[in-house]
């Protein structure tokens, strides 16, 4: 999801598609050769609709101008302007070729199914982060004991995989460990080419040793982030059971580290505390809230703590780019604006 594009195109003939193809995984065919091969001699006089603007340039696959031009294409229609300055300018290559160009229709939504792709082009420096807490219709993720086994349901938690998947990192609180001791692993159809990095945000160095993730942590990869206060003899048992250990006071040294290794996009999936925090310090790109039929009551644990207040007109609006049901559950998906 962030190191490549997710891109789909298809050719057109008198309105009719005759080829369509999708950017399947990082250094394969792109979407634009699959539906010219598809689309065979069909391709010819024919029309492209793309969802991103062709590359014109040769990285792991040769530039998609190249295969436009030689199909015979006579108009490319495009989404969103390719931001990848070793990637962009295929729309100029076309023009003069003699192809007519059309670019930015439904870009706004283009750019949002590849929000962690353009993150890299934005001038940010810290990893694309976003959000995703499942919810009651009061704002609560846990009852008044802390359990949150299961506010949502069967085909949101199926999503929530999906979600995974397509992330560096999946991060959580320290208090979300010890309450659901969760694997943070992707499972389900859809397998990653590598692991997200597993990332628990533990100022005092307080997990269990029989946690799962600790037990697991020389199978998939775990770090634990520690605030100052952390005991060092704690830290030196997280690191003897496979725990990768740095220090993070905060979610900008958190996301900090997390850029130092690499990492380009995180899922934060709470808890309360985390998720405050995060929005307190203005580093959430993107939200995904999974609201289920239910009410957990004012003693339920709040998705958001520690928020300052705030009047409404001072008050941050974040852009919905999604709603879908989920079974019975709804699926809000929010981007800063």
């Amino acid at each position: 999801m962030s190191r490549n594009p997710l891109v789909g195109a298809v050719v057109l003939r008198d309105g009719v598609v005759v080829g369509e193809g999708y950017h399947a995984e990082f250094g394969g065919p792109h979407g634009e050769v699959l539906a010219l091969v598809a689309a065979g001699e069909g391709a010819r006089g024919a029309d492209l609709v793309v969802s991103l603007e062709p590359c014109a340039h040769h990285g792991k696959t040769p530039p998609c101008t190249d295969a436009i031009l030689a199909a015979g294409i006579r108009r490319v229609v495009y989404g969103a302007r390719d931001e990848d300055p070793a990637a962009q300018g295929g729309a100029e290559v076309l023009r003069r070729a003699g192809v007519e160009v059309q670019g930015g229709m439904l870009e706004a939504e283009a750019r949002a199914q590849n929000a962690v792709f353009f993150h890299r082009f934005s001038g940010r420096t810290r990893p694309f982060v976003a959000l995703k807490l499942a919810v009651s219709l009061d704002a609560r993720i846990a009852d008044r004991n802390g359990r949150s086994r299961w506010v949502s349901g069967a085909e949101a938690r199926d999503f929530v995989h999906w979600l995974r998947a397509g992330f560096d990192a999946i991060a959580v609180g320290g208090g979300t460990v010890r309450a659901d001791d969760p694997s943070l692993t992707v499972r389900g159809a859809v397998r990653p080419s590598r692991p997200p990095l597993r990332v628990v945000l533990d100022r005092r160095a307080e997990l269990s040793p029989d946690a799962t993730l600790v037990r697991t942590a020389r199978e998939t990869p775990t770090l634990v982030l520690l605030g100052p206060e952390a005991p060092s003899a704690s830290a030196s048992a997280l690191r003897a059971a496979g725990v990768e250990v740095a220090a993070a006071d905060g979610p900008p040294q958190a996301l900090a580290e997390l850029t130092r290794r690499g990492i380009a996009s995180v899922l934060v999936e709470g808890g309360g505390v985390v998720a405050g925090s995060m929005l307190e310090a203005d580093v959430v790109d993107r939200l995904y809230l999974v609201v289920a039929p239910l009410w957990l009551g004012e003693e339920g644990v709040s998705a958001f703590s520690g928020l300052p207040g705030s009047a409404i007109e001072d008050a941050v609006r974040w852009r919905t780019v999604e709603r879908r049901a989920l079974g019975d559950d709804t699926l809000l998906v929010m981007d800063r604006h």
